[in-house]
């Protein structure tokens, strides 16, 4: 079973409420209220057990604070992302994060032109890697992950996706071979020999929960998707993640885990 030592987050910049979003009826981030969310994210996390190492705000790029799709942290080496929008693909350049990568990780690999992944798109279940083709990771992205995931003994799998942003934003493993899923991956024949916690269309956000040492941290007011991952035996902390939810960002984007 996986264990987290550390984790990587950014705190979110005054910008934020330029952040892309893919639903304009929830409103724009308030810097304030998210600022807030962030800090018990960050204590939600160091509760799993992790040493939580924080960057600073960047206001040039107002999605920054998503930490997860600048990389891929495994166990062996770690893989810097090019994400997928114009308005982040130069987060992965910054000095701040990279020093903070290589502090951590001495095999460091790089996506390159014209590969695109989101590690959003990526779900570590052991050694295997699922990997969604998305209009943020293409084919050429997954074709370079592949080739470093294999060069370390690890699978990887493609799950190309239809209907979300990112594969994670429908499917999260959560450890002892149990899976949230919702939407389209329900009846994805990839996931059959999974124990599928299968998620209503109403509480669909809440796919998206992070397992951590053996808690789950679950987003607040989805009390269904609580009530089942607690009857599996984990202990559950809940955190408000309003702020981020309208600008596409779940509880495991905020953060990189390793």
């Amino acid at each position: 079973m996986t264990h987290f030592k550390n984790a990587i987050v950014r705190l979110p910049g005054q910008g934020i409420s330029e952040g892309i979003t893919s639903d304009t009826t929830l409103g724009k981030p308030d810097y304030k209220k998210a600022l807030v969310q962030h800090s018990h994210y960050v204590s939600a996390l160091t509760r799993c057990g992790v040493k939580v190492n924080i960057l600073p705000p960047n206001d040039d790029f107002p999605d920054s604070c998503f930490m997860e799709d600048t990389a891929l942290c495994t166990d062996k080496c770690v893989i810097i992302s090019r994400p997928g929008t114009d308005t982040r693909m130069k987060e992965t350049q910054l000095e701040d994060f990279r020093n903070m990568i290589q502090s951590f990780y001495t095999n460091v690999h790089e996506i390159k032109a014209p590969g695109t992944v989101e590690p959003g798109d990526i779900m570590m279940v052991g050694d295997t890697f699922y990997v969604g083709r998305s209009e943020r990771t293409n084919k050429e992205g997954i074709r370079q992950v592949r080739e470093i995931l294999e060069s370390y003994g690890k699978e990887v799998v493609e799950i190309p996706l239809t209907e979300v942003l990112h594969l994670k934003t429908g499917v999260n493993y959560i450890e002892d071979n149990n899976l949230l899923v919702s939407g389209e991956f329900i009846d994805n024949p990839h996931f059959e020999n999974f124990n599928k916690i299968v998620v209503d269309s109403d509480e669909a956000y809440a796919s998206n929960c992070l397992w951590i040492n053996g808690k789950v941290i679950v987003p607040e007011d989805f009390p269904k998707v609580r009530k089942a991952i607690e009857h599996l035996g984990y202990e559950v902390i809940v955190i408000d993640t309003s702020e981020f939810r309208k600008i596409d960002g779940g509880l495991s984007c905020l953060s990189l885990r390793f």
